[in-house]
């Protein structure tokens, strides 16, 4: 039973998930033989319906990995659009960049290599979308640059916040994940929860999802 979804409810909204693109689906698959941190189908659509409702054409996202989200965001940029997306690993930067020639959308897509917090303090904004998918402990670091570039109106999109449950002390009688790891995520809600430029609601879906709107 999931402990965020119920199974069902989770195998019931993917049932529904109509995406035909075989790009989108060979990396599903090869990021669940290989055990990577990809956000699910559903996940990705939300992240294209949001991006295509604000009409958003500068999309900057933290945690590239081999380019699966990254994927449903450049899908909703209009031609001439931009994904800047940052990512650690020179290793997955690289498979990122072959995917997303695949998905035809090289030509909308920036994939820089390196630490996010220095790469930050050199990126120019604003943004209407701000995806952050990286490391965990950063997310609160990183809150008032990212708050920074956005435009009035623009969202930030944060994965992970409810971390399978474990930031509620006492729900998961046997935690699992890194005990840093949570203490900084329910750091980073208690912060994003009293931000002031943001107003944010967090939606209990796969592994929790903040949505941040800049006032």
């Amino acid at each position: 039973m999931g402990l965020i979804v119920p199974d069902a409810i989770e195998q019931y909204l993917a049932g529904l998930n109509r995406s035909t693109d075989l790009v989108l689906k060979e990396i599903a698959t090869a990021g669940q033989q290989r055990n990577l941190p990809l956000v699910d189908a559903e996940v990705g659509a939300l992240l294209r319906v949001l991006a295509s409702a604000i009409g958003a054409t500068r999309i900057l996202e933290i945690g590239t990995a081999i380019g699966y989200s990254g994927i449903w965001l450049a899908g909703a940029l209009p031609t001439g659009g931009l994904l800047l997306t940052l990512e650690m690993s020179a290793d997955r930067a690289r498979e990122a960049r072959t995917n997303f020639e695949k998905a035809g959308l090289a030509d909308r897509v920036n994939v820089m290599v390196g630490d996010a917090q220095r790469l930050l303090a050199k990126v120019a904004g604003p943004f209407d979308l701000i995806f952050q998918d990286g490391d965990k402990q950063l997310y609160s670091p990183l809150l008032d640059r990212l708050a920074a570039l956005l435009r009035p109106g623009g969202l930030l999109i944060t994965d992970n916040v409810l971390w399978d449950g474990e930031v509620v002390p006492g729900f998961v009688a046997r935690p699992q994940r890194d005990e840093s790891d949570t203490r900084a995520i329910a750091e980073y809600n208690e912060r994003l929860a009293g931000h002031p430029q943001l107003m944010t609601s967090i939606v209990p879906m796969r592994d929790g999802l903040a949505i941040s709107v800049k006032k």
